[in-house]
């Protein structure tokens, strides 16, 4: 078994790095936003632009020059090597928004070990907002601690419904009770209002049809400052998770959304 002083050492080195691949890559994101941009569909019909590709090759190039080897998972470019501990890369989280010149866009990077988040860094380039946190060290907005609310009841809740349009298409029954549950609701999308959990503004969100690259990054935070974050049925997320996510300040709280979101 390793030492714990020498994981927790590696994982502040690795935050650390983390961060500054983040923030570097800001600017490559940023020299396309709101800009002249050609875009194309994914087989999934999803939206991908040159900002997107770029971006995650500055990742990738920055990453295996400080982790030479190591196993990296994007949503661009896939996977490269075999590793189970790997890098996860989501370039432009919000690829929708950075079309549309919204700024609430996000760049997301995650270490995973033993199958679970050990790190995460939530960015957000047109707000200048950098968001980390590892297991055991907390977490930060740039650089100063951030912790999740006290929040543990739904009804006094300040809850985000993201992805509302296809919840409520594809699960009607639970997107019904959420969208007159807790004191005040916001439809929102993409990793900005997880971030707003961890720093206390937001106290809860309900997430669908989310991949591994969109989930596990803004878990490592979430979890940093305080929340919580789970699958529907309150199962640890891990990359063969089905994408819908809950997010929550405390237990309490999580508890009442998990009875929410059951068939």
């Amino acid at each position: 078994m390793r030492d714990t002083n020498v994981i927790m050492t590696d994982l502040h080195s690795r935050l650390d790095t983390a961060r500054q691949i983040a923030a570097a890559a800001s600017a490559v994101a940023m020299a396309h936003f709101r800009r002249p941009l050609d875009v194309t569909s994914k087989p999934d019909d999803s939206p991908v632009t040159i900002a997107d590709q770029k971006t995650e090759q500055a990742i990738r190039t920055a990453l295996l020059a400080a982790f030479p080897g190591e196993t990296i998972l994007g949503e661009e470019f896939g996977q490269t090597g075999t590793q189970d501990d790997m890098w996860i890369v989501d370039p432009i989280d919000g690829t929708r928004s950075f079309i549309t010149g919204l700024p609430l866009f996000g760049m997301l990077l995650c270490y995973l070990s033993d199958g679970a988040p050990q790190l995460g860094v939530i960015n957000m380039p047109a707000l200048g907002e950098l968001y980390a946190g590892a297991r055991g060290t907390g977490a930060t907005l740039n650089g100063t601690p951030i912790t999740v609310s006290a929040c543990r009841d739904l009804s006094s809740a300040r809850l985000f419904l993201n992805e509302a349009d296809r919840m409520a298409v594809e699960a009607p029954a639970q997107f019904s009770r959420l969208v007159t549950a807790g004191a005040l609701r916001r439809l929102g999308a993409d990793c900005y209002p997880h971030a707003l959990v961890a720093s206390g503004h937001a106290d809860a969100v309900v997430d669908y049809g989310l991949q591994p690259y969109d989930y596990l990054p803004v878990a490592a935070v979430v979890e940093a400052a305080g929340g919580v974050m789970t699958d529907w049925w309150g199962q640890p997320l891990s990359l063969n998770s089905d994408g819908r996510t809950l997010t929550a300040a405390t237990a309490e709280l999580h508890a009442d959304l998990l009875e929410m979101v059951q068939p």
